[in-house]
C-alpha cells in the first residue's frame, strides 16, 4: 500500500501494515535547519544551503532526498506568508546564521542588529519598522517581542485583535488550489495549515506580522484575560471562527478532498507537570468554537482535524474529543500523567496520536543509541495497535541534537516496519 492509504488506515483507527511516519510536514513536527543539515551529511545528500520553511523556529526544508530514503508518508502546504508577514517562497537568497551556517530564506528576510549582536526580525521584512522578534546571538530560534501598548480597559476594541484575520482573496484561493494539487500529485498524505484558526494560540498572539498591534498582545496579559476578561476572548473566539469557517468553505471549493487533515490550533495548554486551565474553564472558553469549526469540517469534507497542546493536557483529553478533535499533537510522553500505555488504553478508539515516538528533551538530544532505539520501538509497539499513530517526535528536532541519535531513531523504525 501507499503512503495515503496507510495513512487513511491509521487515522481511522484500522490497523495499518506498518508505522506512517511524519517528519517536516507542519510547524510543530518538523526539524530544526542546523540538525537538519547534519542529517543529510548522514545520507551522503549534497552540501548545499537548505531552505528554511519556518523562520520563526527555523526549520528547514524535508526534500524529496530525504523523504523516500526516511520512508516519509506524510507531506505539507501551508500559506503564502509566514509570521512575520512576508512572501514565504522564492525567490530566496542566502543567509549566514549565528552558528555560521548558510540556509536560504525568501528575499524579504531582512534582519538588523542588536547592539549585544542578537539578530532582530521585523514586520513585513520592514527594517523601517520597529523589530517584532529576537534571536540571541547565540540562539538557534526567535522569540517574540512583546510590543503592548498600555491597556484602557474602557477602550479595549475587540476588532483590535482581530486585525490579523480576513477573508481569502482569490489570489489566496489560486495559490492553494496550486500548492494542494502539486503535494497531492506525490501519492503521499496530505495535511494543510491553512491558518486562522487557532484559538489564542501564545506563538500568533503577539502579532509579529503586524505593524503597530494592537488590544490584547502581551503573552502573560492575554493569559489573564481568560480569567479577568473571559466576555472580552469569547467575542474575539467567535468572530474570528466565523471568519475560519467562512475562509475553510471557499478553501473547501478548490481543495475538496485532496487534504486528508489540517492543522486547526497550536494553543498549548499545559506545563511539564499540569494545565494552565481546568476542565470547567476550557470547556467555557474554547470548546465552543473548536467545536463550530470541527463540526463544519466533519459535515462538510473528509479531512481529519489537527490539535497541538505541549504539556501535561491528559486531564484535558476527553475534553478534546467532546470538542471534535481527531488528532492529537505533540503527545509529551514526559509530561506528568502522560504514560504512553494509559494514554492509547483511555483514548486510543477516538483520538490519534501524532507523535510521542520519541522524548525530545532528555532521551533523543542526550541519551544513547541504544536508548533512542529502545524507546522508539517501545512506543511504536503501545500507539501503533488497532491503528490511531503517526510516529512523530514530541515536537520539533531542535538544533544540536546527535545525528547518532536521529539516525537511530529512523533505524528503529525501519526495524519495527520489517517485523
Amino acid at each position: 500500500m501507499d503512503s495515503r492509504a496507510q495513512f487513511l488506515k491509521t487515522v481511522n483507527h484500522q490497523q495499518p501494515d506498518r508505522v506512517v511516519i511524519d517528519l517536516g510536514s507542519t510547524a510543530v513536527t518538523g526539524i530544526h535547519v542546523h540538525a537538519l543539515s547534519r542529517l543529510r551529511r548522514h545520507y551522503g545528500l549534497q552540501r548545499k544551503p537548505i531552505r528554511v520553511t519556518e523562520p520563526f523556529q527555523m526549520l528547514g526544508e524535508v526534500d524529496w532526498e530525504l523523504i523516500d530514503p526516511i520512508g516519509i508518508d506524510v507531506v505539507g502546504v501551508t500559506g503564502r506568508n509566514n509570521m512575520f508577514g512576508f512572501n514565504n517562497h522564492g525567490p530566496y537568497k542566502e543567509w549566514k546564521t549565528p552558528w555560521g551556517q548558510r540556509v536560504m530564506v525568501p528575499m524579504k528576510f531582512n534582519v538588523t542588529y542588536s547592539g549585544e549582536g542578537d539578530v532582530l526580525m521585523h514586520p513585513e521584512g520592514e527594517t523601517s519598522i520597529p523589530p517584532s522578534a529576537r534571536m540571541p546571538k547565540n540562539g538557534y530560534f526567535f522569540d517574540a517581542i512583546i510590543r503592548q501598548d498600555p491597556i484602557e480597559e474602557e477602550h479595549l476594541n475587540v476588532d483590535d485583535n482581530l486585525e490579523e484575520f480576513g477573508l481569502l482573496t482569490e489570489e489566496d484561493l489560486n495559490y492553494w488550489e496550486k500548492e494542494i494539487n502539486k503535494v497531492w500529485s506525490s501519492g503521499k498524505a496530505v495535511i494543510a495549515s491553512f491558518g486562522g484558526t487557532a484559538l489564542g494560540d501564545i506563538a500568533l498572539v503577539p502579532g509579529m506580522q503586524l505593524r503597530h498591534p494592537k488590544g490584547i498582545r502581551d503573552v502573560a496579559e492575554w493569559y489573564m484575560s481568560t480569567l479577568s476578561r473571559p466576555d472580552y476572548i469569547k467575542k474575539i473566539f467567535d468572530r474570528q471562527t466565523e471568519i475560519a469557517i467562512e475562509n475553510l468553505r471557499r478553501i473547501n471549493g478548490v481543495a475538496g478532498n485532496k487534504v486528508n487533515a489540517v492543522f486547526i490550533c497550536g494553543t498549548d495548554l499545559g506545563t511539564q507537570n499540569s494545565t494552565f486551565c481546568s476542565s470547567e474553564q476550557f470547556r467555557e472558553i474554547w470548546l465552543p468554537y473548536y467545536k463550530k469549526l470541527n463540526d463544519w469540517i466533519h459535515l462538510n469534507t473528509q479531512w481529519k482535524t489537527f490539535k497541538h497542546c505541549c504539556g501535561a493536557v491528559e486531564p484535558l483529553m476527553g475534553d478534546f474529543i467532546d470538542a471534535g478533535f481527531d488528532i492529537i499533537n505533540p503527545v509529551q510522553i514526559n509530561a506528568a500523567g502522560m504514560d504512553p500505555k494509559s494514554l492509547k488504553e483511555k483514548y486510543g478508539r477516538q483520538l490519534v496520536f501524532w507523535g510521542g515516538g520519541i522524548d525530545t528533551q532528555k532521551v533523543l538530544p542526550f541519551g544513547t543509541p541504544g536508548e533512542v532505539r529502545e524507546q522508539v520501538l517501545r512506543h511504536c509497539e503501545i500507539f501503533n495497535k488497532d491503528g490511531g499513530f503517526v510516529f512523530n517526535t514530541v515536537h520539533n528536532i531542535q538544533a544540536n541534537v546527535p545525528v547518532e541519535n536521529m539516525v537511530a531513531m529512523f533505524e528503529a523504525l525501519r526495524e519495527y516496519n520489517g517485523r
